[in-house]
């Protein structure tokens, strides 16, 4: 008995484990066929083990089978009707009327089920067929002109969101059949698609375009952004997981200024699946970690409103109380509270500090406010034709050159690359594209990180003759030779793409990041810009205030280190985020060695 009653356990386990994994319509076959089988036989007993070890032996087979479509809720009551109905006990329901009627309503109850089933079948195909008709709607505008259409950060961010979460979504609501190849595709194309990180990571770069250009959430939901092609908007749900995205990495700064708007959307009668309890339960939360008790009490009390039986609010609500008689009875005996004052001035919460020293600088020369050029240094930028000191190559047709700055010297060079040429490296470029790298200041190891957002890939001059040509350019441009410089590195920079402050050289605190290469340190950088930019991604050096904006076919040079091998410490900048738009840059790092006679030393080490 009590071994049958363990066996009987253990195939409602499988059972339950089957439905879980989603089985297909052979598992449905196979268990009925058993099932029929041992039924027929007049030997069996109350307790038939065999029966049992049988349908035990079909479950697993058809986990064994892989089948990987799901099984409908229709399949899933038959086999349990089956399971039932087909159980040897001793009632005997012909033998009672009174029995027969608990039939009837169990038939009632299998046809108020089917009925469910139906309703919730047509209200799926309701569901899909709106999903399709508004995704084709969105994919017949996105493939009129992808880059333009990506180069608006919330298209880009919806696009990878929908990827990852709502396609998701689609799958499982649309149950799995054989006879429909779509979830067999999907399946397949799923490989593909944007990952829970690539997710996060498209949130954190529109909070990052929202912190450096000083935008409101309301502005970036509602999509005005400077020099977009296409209007975008964010719903109250892609605010949520904007926010719900912060929640999780424990910004709260965030979460609160993205809650707030998505309660704002959802109060304006917006429809969505996320209620107003759930926002305000993460932002009485955030509200309450950012030090704001009395509005977080607040907040709460409009949740528990809404929802009394919520138990966390209602525990957040005592324990808010709490705190709040505690401040009380501390100013009353003249005692300074424990608790930390509010991070907010007038009702805005302020943004907590960073890491980066050079933040405020660095983020104000994106927004294009950096130091205004005065007359004094105007004097001493000119605009020349460049030849490289006589070059044969240049002395037909020299290149246009411009001062940027004169201390340290940058220069930008017109027209150095064509249409064609960029077209040429974007097309060799992008199916080798990687997330791109920086060197640990500690271990020298090559590794990925949160203020390096891009791709890049590197390209050999054998890889295509028009790499061989710009290479050469660069080197009768500069006057160093290419012989000792690194490959060619291409670089996209997509949805807040940058690259914070940084130096191009290693510095002497550092390991050598380039002993393996045997060719010393970075001497220069020639900066090429194979793609006008509609909002943000200049390129910026927040020491002395100088920012360079982006502008196709054109190239920017400047020297890392002095004559005496010093680094320029000077040359410290970064990569601003991009607004709107889609940045290509190329850029070759030239080294010290075989430079030696090109760029002979100076006398000092600032020379």
């Amino acid at each position: 008995m009590d071994s049958g009653m363990r066996r009987w356990g253990k195939c409602v386990e499988t059972v339950s484990l089957c439905c879980q994994l989603s089985l297909a319509n052979g598992f449905i076959l196979t268990s009925l066929a058993v099932l029929s089988k041992r039924t027929s036989s007049k030997a069996l007993k109350k307790y038939d083990l065999g029966y049992f070890e049988d349908f035990l032996f079909a479950c697993r087979q058809s986990l064994r089978i892989g089948a990987f479509l799901m099984m409908k809720p229709w399949m899933l009551l038959l086999l349990l009707t089956c399971i039932s109905c087909t159980w040897p006990t001793q009632a005997e329901f012909f033998t009672s009327i009174g029995q027969m009627t608990d039939l009837v309503y169990a038939e009632k109850d299998l046809v108020r089920s089917l009925k469910e089933y139906i309703r919730e079948e047509e209200s799926k195909l309701s569901k899909i067929k709106s999903w399709a008709e508004k995704m084709e709607a969105v994919t017949s505008k996105s493939t009129s002109d992808p880059e333009g259409y990506l180069a608006h950060p919330v298209n880009a961010y919806k696009l990878v969101k929908r990827l990852n979460t709502e396609w998701l979504e689609l799958e499982n609501l649309v149950l799995q059949d054989t006879t429909n190849g779509f979830i067999a595709n999907l399946t397949i194309q799923r490989q593909f698609f944007p990952t829970e990180e690539d997710e996060t990571g498209a949130a954190k770069a529109l909070m990052r375009l929202q912190d450096t250009y000083k935008l409101d959430p309301e502005t970036i939901s509602k999509g005005v952004l400077p020099g977009t092609k296409y209007r975008s908007s964010l719903t109250v749900d892609d605010c949520f997981g904007m926010g719900k995205t912060a929640y999780n990495d424990g910004d709260y700064y965030h979460t609160v200024l993205w809650m707030q708007q998505a309660l704002k959307q959802h109060e304006e009668g917006e429809e969505s699946s996320i209620t107003k309890a759930e926002i305000l339960d993460y932002l009485s939360y955030a509200v309450f970690q950012l030090g704001d008790l009395h509005r977080a009490m607040e907040l709460t009390r409009r949740l528990v409103s809404l929802d009394s039986t919520h138990e966390r609010a209602g525990s957040n609500l005592r324990y808010f109380e709490k705190l709040l008689e505690k401040e009380r009875m501390a100013t009353l005996l003249n005692k300074t509270s424990t608790r930390t004052e509010p991070v907010m001035q007038g009702g805005v919460y302020e943004r907590p500090p960073d890491y980066l020293p050079e933040r405020e600088i660095y983020e104000g020369l994106c927004r294009g406010e950096g130091v205004k050029m005065t007359p004094r240094r105007q004097k001493r930028l000119f605009c020349r034709y460049h030849d490289g000191n006589r070059n044969p190559h240049l002395l037909i047709a020299p290149f246009k050159e411009e001062d940027e700055w004169d201390s340290p010297h940058i220069v930008r060079y017109y027209d150095v690359m064509s249409d064609e040429e960029i077209e040429k490296i974007k097309e060799l470029a992008k199916p080798r594209l990687a997330r791109a790298t920086v060197r640990d200041p500690k271990t020298g190891v090559l590794t990925v990180a949160s203020y390096r957002v891009s791709k890049s890939s590197w390209l050999e001059e054998y890889d295509d003759p028009i790499v061989a040509k710009v290479n050469h350019r660069m080197q009768h441009i500069t006057g160093l030779t290419v012989k000792t410089a690194e490959l060619l590195q291409v670089a996209n920079y997509g949805l807040g793409g940058q690259y914070e402050p940084h130096f191009d050289f290693s510095r002497k605190d550092e390991p050598d990041a380039f002993k393996r290469l045997g060719t010393g340190n970075r001497v220069a950088t020639f900066l090429n810009y194979m793609s006008d930019v509609e909002a943000g991604g200049a390129t910026v050096f927040p020491d002395f205030g100088a920012a360079i904006w982006p502008k196709k076919g054109t190239a920017v040079f400047w020297y890392n280190l002095f004559r005496s091998g010093e680094g320029d410490y000077r040359t410290r900048h970064a990569a601003c985020p991009v607004l709107v738009g889609c940045k290509w840059v190329s850029n070759k790092w030239f080294h010290e060695r075989g430079n030696e006679f090109l760029r002979p030393c100076g006398r000092t080490e600032v020379d």
